[in-house]
């Protein structure tokens, strides 16, 4: 890959081991690009990548729970990620829900990837597209949906193609 990405590396506590791992697999893919992480998940991820003597561009952010959810949310807006790993621990309540789903919301209001499981994270790792200069990601589109409008065309279309 030649383009150079931002990526934001989030992993709640049950999830920590799934993203270590996840790391080290992919280690010399994420050498060579920028990293986000929230606290725990990054000085982990800082850790397990020194040990292999890989020194990548990284910024932690605060905790989770202590506003670090928001903060990458924040960057999302501004555009400043693009990618996000997200392991989220879908087993047990979290104190910090709202930031949680705020990052989420985030990530798809702003059409950036974000995966929350590692075969998804593999997926928009080694995706072709990041390099194509052609591919332009379309803008989400939110405008009211008209069911009967939609119907009414469908069937119009329907029957011009039993006409023909």
């Amino acid at each position: 890959m030649k383009k150079k990405l931002r990526i934001a590396l989030v992993a709640h506590d049950n999830r920590k081991v799934d993203i270590i791992d996840w790391v080290i697999y992919n280690s010399s893919f994420l050498a060579k690009h920028s990293l986000v992480c929230t606290g725990t998940t990054g000085t982990l991820v800082k850790e397990a990548l020194a040990r292999r003597d890989i020194h990548p561009d990284m910024q932690i952010m605060n905790s989770g729970p202590l506003g670090g959810d928001a903060e990458i949310a924040a960057m999302v807006v501004r555009k400043e990620i693009d990618l996000a790993v997200f392991l989220i621990d879908d087993l047990n309540p979290q104190p910090h829900e709202a930031d949680i789903m705020m990052l989420l919301r985030q990530c798809r209001v702003h059409n950036i990837p974000i995966a929350c499981n590692r075969y998804s994270a593999d997926l928009m790792i080694t995706s072709s597209l990041w390099d194509d200069d052609d591919y332009e990601p379309m803008h989400p589109h939110y405008e009211i949906f008209d069911r009967k409008k939609h119907e009414e065309s469908e069937a119009k279309l329907t029957n011009e193609n039993l006409d023909s």
